[in-house]
């Protein structure tokens, strides 16, 4: 997958971590972790969704599998303007502007001057928080 990624077991993965399904990024949502028989291994039921368009992914693994789990660069940008759901930001290190989609449960808290909180997973850039 390259660098942006490291490895983790299955069972180790907790709501709200985050995790890539078929090479798409996702929050783990809830996870079942069931124990079969005497000799049996654990099977892991992770329910989580794609940060890119909200799609449920539903994975059931033995727990000893190893899952990709994406890093997570956390950065801060200036809104420059807002223009249809969409947020033009200026990072506040090294200053390169770019459009960030807001996501609609921050449509209302993203300000024209305000500072946001953004990451990057995976080449993707999302619109985290206002701050």
């Amino acid at each position: 997958m390259g660098d942006d990624t490291i490895q983790a077991g299955a069972s180790e993965l907790k709501p709200g971590r985050y995790v890539v399904f078929d090479g798409v990024a996702c929050v783990v949502k809830n996870i079942d972790i069931s124990k079969t028989g005497k000799h049996g291994h654990a099977k892991c039921r992770i329910e989580a969704v794609s940060i890119k368009d909200g799609r449920k992914v539903i994975k059931v693994m033995p727990g000893h599998d190893n899952v990709q789990i994406p890093i997570v660069e956390k950065k801060s940008a200036q809104v420059l303007s807002i223009h249809e759901g969409m947020a033009n930001v200026m990072d506040s290190e090294s200053y390169e502007t770019f459009d960030l989609a807001i996501p609609e449960e921050l449509k209302d808290k993203i300000k024209e001057g305000g500072q946001v909180l953004y990451w990057i997973v995976m080449g993707e850039k999302l619109l985290v928080q206002p701050k």
